[in-house]
């Protein structure tokens, strides 16, 4: 009898273990690969996701580009066809399973030619504090994750037309005007790096566009954002608080 009762016991804890873990934003389908898979797939090589929306940036033609992300990594879906109607489903947490091409743009690592289909399951990822690796050669396996960096200070981004300091820039090099991309820089531990608040992502009646035309040199900032890529680290910032 106990022997019995004992091999139900452990019959019982096999069974429960086999449920561990295997909630909506852990398990692939079949066919799908793992984070760990699409990063060692070749450049220009066939490629299928899974993952969940965190973020979209744009929608133009039939064509959507999205923020996703999974349990272990983030991707950057670049011009997926996607009809309007489908774009407005897309919201934060959303399910999708992605067909396309690996490609790279100036260091970015993004998913082409894509399409997509929904699937069950809801996952928004909480914003990893990447901080400590600005600067090592870690960072890039954080790529288009939604991330936060805090304590950085705000340094000159350029000039005005007058020849005085400014925090941040309208466009890259200063050229353009309210609505478009900002430019600003942050540093820490001796180190400058160019933060953007993507205008597609973002656009000119959000907090962070306003807060980033609030700041001043010397500021002390806390951010969250999206960690693109662009000729190195270019992080697509949506929230910004002034400590």
């Amino acid at each position: 009898m106990k022997k019995l009762i004992s091999l139900l016991v452990v019959l019982t804890l096999v069974f429960t273990c086999v449920g561990c873990g295997a909630s909506g934003e852990d398990k692939k389908s079949e066919g799908v690969m793992t984070y760990d898979e699409y990063v060692s797939a070749a450049l220009d090589s066939e490629v299928v996701i899974e993952a969940y929306v965190q973020a979209k940036q744009s929608w133009w033609e039939d064509k959507a580009t999205v923020y996703a992300q999974d349990k272990d990594g983030g991707y950057f879906l670049y011009n997926m066809a996607c009809s309007e109607a489908d774009y407005e489903k897309l919201t934060p947490g959303t399910k999708i399973k992605v067909t396309g091409f690996k490609a790279e743009w100036a260091g970015e690592v993004e998913i082409i030619d894509a399409t997509f289909e929904t699937g069950k399951g809801n996952y928004v990822a909480k914003a990893e504090d990447v901080t400590s690796l600005l600067g090592s050669d870690d960072l890039i396996n954080h790529q288009n994750k939604f991330v936060t960096f805090k304590g950085m200070t705000v340094e000159a981004a350029g000039q005005d037309g007058s020849g005085n300091d400014v925090a941040f820039l309208y466009n890259w090099d200063g050229s353009g005007q309210e609505g478009d991309d900002l430019y600003f820089n942050v540093s820490l531990n001796g180190q400058t790096y160019t933060f953007t608040v993507e205008s597609y992502l973002c656009d000119s009646s959000t907090d962070v566009y306003k807060a980033v035309q609030g700041l001043n040199i010397g500021d002390t900032v806390d951010m969250e954002g999206f960690l693109y890529w662009y000729e190195g680290v270019n992080p697509h910032i949506t929230s910004l608080t002034v400590k």
